[in-house]
């Protein structure tokens, strides 16, 4: 159950990623990978400033957060 749950907030993270920094998405599958990868960019980043989260929405602001960092670099090597 918590493999679904982590799926979940992972497909939500990342749409609502694509959604902040202005993109159109990457489908379902897309959006859970962005998610995913930005859950653990979050985390590091959450921790590095000394904040922490709890629970189903501190989870998904956390993974939101990342995601939303993610797609700014990937924009930034893209235009290099």
């Amino acid at each position: 159950m918590n493999f679904i749950l982590f799926l979940i907030i992972g497909a939500i993270a990342g749409w609502l990623a694509g959604k902040i920094m202005k993109g159109r998405g990457f489908g379902l599958l897309g959006n859970m990978v962005v998610g995913i990868v930005g859950a653990f960019v979050g985390g590091l980043l959450f921790r590095a400033i000394g904040l922490a989260s709890y629970g189903f929405i501190g989870s998904l602001v956390t993974a939101t957060v990342g995601a939303a960092v993610l797609l700014f670099l990937i924009g930034l090597i893209k235009k290099a």
